[in-house]
């Protein structure tokens, strides 16, 4: 009988500790920094050719490292980079079969803030071509597999890093999300996926320099105080100062809060079994006490076609600079049919795009009316279950995929355009039983809120584990 579910815990160094785990494990000296890299490479080992996560492999390098971890709270723990951060002395494929990377010289500046937290990497993680796709299906290298069942997508760009923390490699990976891509990989895979605040964490140069800095780095884990833990140490390396802190968060809070409760987005309204689950969740945070009340979507009709115009600049951008950007190597006639129909896209609508980029600009201001009122929106994370792999493969004709990707993603890129942080929380399941996140969204800044509210459902409603 096929392998549908997979994962590496069992009764090694790593056992079924989280990040915050290891590293009390690492002071009391119960396990080496030795112990946790080759019992993660062991991991890999065995994970790797059922997930397809995988997109560089430094394991020479962390055995190196394991040998003299530099400081850091995190020092010693094993973990992964995404495949679009440069890491000195590893390439940046960008998922993408139209280039060829050589080794960066330098970090950039998210793998210099990740890395100084301590954390080893064993390598780059997979991704869609250049994270345009909700699911990385590669045309050559296959896709990434959901270690919850293998026949689904592991969701968004971020995959790799997804598939290898809810198997059990590394307790957690960087991941980053221009429209979904921490948080959709979450949802479909039981973890913890934070999209910080707009500029809460470093960005590379070409994200810095986009007309709207949709793009935020952070984490992939399968525990609230991970993801809080990795906030309040990244904030210790680069703090914004135009921003409230994160702080040390540690637990729920005491204050009740107003919730407002969204099961439609603008372009599509979630499945029924989807819309059940999310009033479910909405009946239990009223359980704890909170104000919850259902609501209509924020966001001005003209948002789907605004953000998919914006979003599909970046592909036209990649088509023109090709060469300048990734050297020589360039062929755009090597990229997929979602990158190539995305650029023709724009091209075709380019007339449109600066109304369009005032429009998204302006969902901010709208966020900030609507926070006046509430402190959390709950929300699905997405509009339908997980798709089984090949829904969304991007060889298919660009209007095949791009419908699929509208009707399933449709509550995450509000908060890209608007800058305001969203975690999704393993709170739910489909039909089959597999992960089905929940969307919590707050204001500008109030990191710290959802993770005290994140606290209170762990600890009232705990998630299913993959090796249960």
């Amino acid at each position: 009988m096929p392998v549908t579910r997979v994962h590496a815990f069992g009764d090694d160094a790593l056992g079924e500790l989280d990040a915050v785990g290891m590293v009390g494990a690492l002071a009391r000296q119960e396990v080496s920094v030795v112990e946790l890299v080759e019992a993660a490479i062991a991991r890999l080992e065995r994970v790797q050719p059922h997930v397809n996560g995988l997109a560089y492999d430094a394991v020479a390098r962390a055995r190196a490292d394991a040998t003299a971890p530099r400081g850091g709270f995190f020092a010693g723990v094993p973990s992964f980079v995404k495949d679009n951060i440069d890491v000195a002395g590893m390439p940046t494929q960008q998922g993408s079969d139209a280039f060829v990377s050589g080794p960066k010289e330098l970090d950039g500046d998210v793998a210099r803030m990740f890395l100084d937290t301590g954390l080893i990497p064993l390598g780059k993680t997979q991704l869609s071509e250049f994270g345009f796709s909700a699911s990385a299906e590669h045309p050559r290298l296959g896709a990434v597999r959901n270690p919850w069942d293998l026949d689904h997508s592991a969701g968004a760009s971020s995959s790799g890093s997804a598939a290898f923390v809810a198997s059990g490699v590394v307790p957690l990976a960087h991941a980053n999300d221009g429209g979904g891509s921490i948080r959709i990989p979450a949802a479909v895979t039981g973890l913890i996926g934070l999209k910080p605040t707009r500029d809460r964490l470093p960005q590379e140069k070409l994200t810095r320099q986009m007309p709207l800095r949709i793009v935020a780095n952070g984490v992939l884990t399968r525990s609230v105080r991970d993801t809080a833990a990795f906030l309040r140490e990244a904030e210790k390396i680069y703090r914004n100062l135009e921003l409230p802190p994160v702080g040390n968060v540690t637990g729920p809070a005491k204050r009740r809060l107003r919730i407002a409760v969204l099961t439609r987005s603008l372009n599509t309204d979630a499945t029924p079994h989807v819309a059940d689950q999310t009033r479910r969740t909405a009946a239990l945070l009223e359980s704890l006490g909170h104000h919850v009340e259902e609501v209509v979507p924020p966001a001005p009709a003209s948002f789907p076609d605004d953000f998919l115009l914006y979003w599909s600049m970046f592909s036209l951008f990649m088509q023109r600079t090709g060469r300048m950007s990734f050297g020589r190597s360039w062929d755009v006639a090597r990229t997929d049919n979602l990158s190539r129909g995305l650029a023709t896209h724009c091209a075709k609508n380019l007339r449109h795009l600066p109304g369009a980029i005032r429009r998204l600009r302006r969902t901010a201001t709208a966020s900030r009316t609507f926070y006046a009122d509430w402190d959390v929106l709950l929300s699905p994370t997405l509009a339908q279950p997980t798709p089984l792999i090949g829904h969304l493969d991007p060889t298919q004709s660009f209007e095949t995929v791009m419908g699929r990707l509208l009707d399933w993603v449709a509550f995450t890129p509000y908060q890209n355009a608007s800058g305001d942080p969203a975690v999704s929380l393993p709170l739910a399941t489909d039909e089959k039983g597999l992960p089905l996140g929940m969307m919590l969204a707050a204001g500008a800044g109030r990191e710290a809120t959802l993770l005290e509210l994140a606290y209170e459902l762990e600890q009232a409603a705990p998630w299913a584990r993959i090796q249960a």
